[in-house]
This record gives C-alpha cells, structure tokens and sequence, in this order.
C-alpha cells in the first residue's frame, strides 16, 4: 500500500501526517510540486518480462508522459534481493540530493522510499506496484530502495547521459528511519 508520513526537518520521531490515501498522496505532494499517480497496466506484465513487453503494457501512460514533459529516453531497472551490486546501489542514493531535471519513477513491481526534504518538512512517500512520482528538478531528496530491494520501475529521462545528482552534504537523511525500519 502506497503511505506517505510528513515530517517536520528536525523531528524524525513525530509524522505531522500519515496517510495511505492516493487521492491524499496525491494532494498533499502537489502542493510542493511533486506529481503522484497511479497506473494500471493494459495487459499483465509477468515476472522477467523485457523491457519492451514492460513499456508496452503501459504505452499510454509512457507516451502522454513523454509527450508532457520532453522526456528524450525511457528504460527499465530491475533489482532484485540477490543482485550482486546491491550495497553499492543503495548506498548511491542514500544521501541528500537533488537534479538538475525531473526525478520521474513508475514501480511496476515492488516497491521503494522516495523522501522529499522541502521547506523546512520532510515527505516520506512509500512507493508501490501502479504508482508513478515525479520529483522536480531542484527538489532535495533521497531514496531508499531497502537492504533487500525488489523492484522494477520505468525511469523517464531529459538528459542524455541519465541520472546524475548533486549532493548537499548534510546529514538529514541519515536523521530519518531507513527503509524497512520504520
């Protein structure tokens, strides 16, 4: 189930709001300029599908968002508890951060942490199965995909060469509840 927990900066401890609602999710992140929306796929999309029977069970969805927002080139991840390079992704998103285009994820399968540190609160949106984010570009933020991730998402992309971040350098994301903790 999709879950979103508000927090102020400085109180890790104490959610100002706990909501699994969508349409709430929804609401409440498009006040900071996040988009929150859920998908469902045209046909099944089974377990070790290519990436091409992914986009397409979503074509729709992948083509109006494109169309949208400029997106140049879309691809599937797929990480699974057993990757080899687990420790190593996970720990790449672990800190504060921020893009210089928009953060944009659809989860087909699984799920991950999405955290949003905006105006002095900090948004802890729990990704699933059918929901897509869309992260502004400035917005600091950091992901947690667990210490046994399963996931597969649909990555939307502007820049030819992918994802890359910026680092603030502080230490708020380490002050927050990892993913599976809380």
């Amino acid at each position: 189930m999709s879950r979103l927990r508000i927090f102020a900066n400085d109180a890790p401890e104490t959610p100002l709001l706990v909501t699994e609602e969508g349409e709430r999710i929804a609401s409440e992140l498009a006040a900071i300029g996040v988009t929150f929306e859920r998908w469902q796929a045209t046909h099944p999309v089974e377990p070790g599908a290519s990436q091409e029977e992914v986009l397409a069970a979503y074509r729709t969805d992948v083509d109006r968002l494109v169309a949208e927002r400029g997106f140049t080139s879309v691809d599937v991840i797929s990480i699974a508890p057993d990757h080899p390079d687990r420790d190593e992704i996970r720990r790449k998103f672990l800190d504060e951060h921020y893009h210089r285009e928009d953060e944009v994820r659809f989860f087909v399968a699984g799920s991950g942490l999405f955290t949003l540190h905006v105006d002095g609160k900090v948004y802890e949106v729990e990704c699933v199965k059918d929901d897509l984010i869309a992260v502004p570009d400035g917005t600091t933020h950091w992901f947690d995909m667990g210490a046994k991730p399963n996931f597969v998402a649909i990555r939307f992309f502007q820049q030819p060469d992918g994802w890359i971040g910026y680092f603030t350098g502080t230490d708020i994301a380490q002050r927050f509840p990892r993913y599976g903790d809380a």
